[in-house]
């Protein structure tokens, strides 16, 4: 993706970006944040390699849903957003209250 793409993006929606331990870069759109308790904890859709939203597109036919991530949303001490790994516990919190809004939504 480059930048131009990411610009683009960017424009309309919050995109978070991640690295591995190796330095890669994986790009995800910021679908949803449910808040818990006193904290944060933000639904991540991965964006496809080149970053499109047209679902006739190649990077759209490995899955039909994408994986969702969750993480929790704290920051650093220039009050930027950084996203970690919930623990097991919030995990399972926060599947729970995604659930139950999803359910309430439905009725």
């Amino acid at each position: 993706m480059d930048d131009k793409d990411l610009e683009m993006l960017e424009d309309d929606e919050q995109i978070v970006v991640m690295s591995d331990d190796e330095g890669n870069e994986f790009y995800y759109r910021e679908e949803m944040v449910i808040p818990l308790g006193d904290k944060s904890f933000a639904l991540l859709v991965p964006i496809g390699e080149c970053g499109c939203e047209d679902e006739e597109c190649e990077c759209h036919e490995e899955d039909d849903e994408p994986d969702v991530y969750i993480a929790r949303i704290d920051f650093d001490e220039d009050g930027e957003a950084i996203y970690l790994d919930p623990t097991e516990e919030e995990f399972e919190a926060v599947k729970t209250a995604y659930e139950e809004m999803m359910n309430s939504s439905e009725e």
